[in-house]
């Protein structure tokens, strides 16, 4: 892997004239230089990957997501988003639960992409515990019907226990199902919908301000759409998948289109990894 953006001195190395190699000479030809290759240490992409730093007011929520998508848009084929993943992408994905307090998740994807509960991750524990960290993120699980298999590991036997999002209206009876098998239920929507910036605060009201959305597409338009999106990691898959597959966002469109800011760009074998944040936070 190796970085393109930010330019640093790892990604440009220079000449005996002292311009970068790989910058244009004096008669417009190319120094020939490449940046830097090399296989990343989970460290390595921990410290590229590192939440921003509490502002003077304390800590508050930063809701990053987590998207792969094809060079023709689309997020999955047949159905999932693995055929179009690889090795660096998945250490990367790791690498993203590794340092959140919370991954948050739509229901249909959980069904889809059959979700278990997150594990600790030695590589990750002394991280986690001088960030005041517990062992691994727990998972919160949006949904308004509640319509989920309660016998999973992901609700019998997590590490954490398992949040379930939902709105007031929920249905009782499958409310009382989701928290005899143990997961905590937490209302973040007046109706039987979650509100998504009502959601970003639950979880912050609980400690958890370092959020991680894996999708699915319904769920990332809808935190767009509210505006409490402040970064997108997407990977760039060099694949085209054509078929009728969901771009990584879906639903009513915006006003406005969002502005996203690239803040770093990896890329190995044609993947590209990137990093974009709202241009007003931070």
């Amino acid at each position: 892997m190796r970085r393109l953006f930010p330019v640093t001195d790892q990604t440009v190395t220079t000449g005996s004239g002292g311009r970068p190699l790989g910058a244009p000479d004096e008669g417009g030809g190319e120094g020939g230089g490449a940046p830097e290759d090399h296989e990343w240490s989970l460290d390595e992409l921990a410290d590229a990957y590192a939440y921003p730093a509490p502002g003077p007011g304390g800590p508050g929520p930063w809701l990053r997501a987590n998207m792969v998508s094809t060079l023709d848009g689309a997020a999955q084929h047949d159905g999932r988003s693995q055929p179009i993943s690889t090795a660096t992408d998945m250490r990367i994905f790791g690498t993203l639960r590794g340092l959140a307090d919370v991954v948050v998740v739509g229901a249909e994807t959980v069904r889809l992409e059959g979700y278990r509960p997150a594990r600790a991750r030695a590589e990750f524990a002394e991280r986690r515990e001088a960030a005041g960290q517990g062992p691994a993120p727990a998972v919160a699980v949006v949904t308004a019907s509640l319509d989920l298999d309660f016998s999973l590991p992901l609700f019998t036997s997590p590490l954490v226990p398992t949040l379930i999002l939902t709105g007031a209206a929920a249905a009782p009876d499958r409310v009382a199902a989701a928290e005899k098998a143990g997961a905590r239920v937490v209302i973040a929507g007046d109706g039987t919908g979650v509100e998504p910036d009502r959601a970003a605060r639950a979880l912050t009201e609980l400690g958890h301000t370092r959020l991680l959305t894996e999708g699915g597409p319904r769920l990332l338009g809808q935190f767009v759409a509210a505006g409490v999106l402040d970064e997108l990691c997407l990977t760039v898959s060099p694949m085209l998948a054509v078929g009728d597959a969901q771009r990584i966002a879906g639903g009513p469109s915006v006003a406005v289109p969002r502005r996203f800011a690239l803040v770093s760009l990896l890329e190995e074998e044609g993947f590209l990894f990137s990093r974009y944040q709202r241009r007003d936070a931070g």
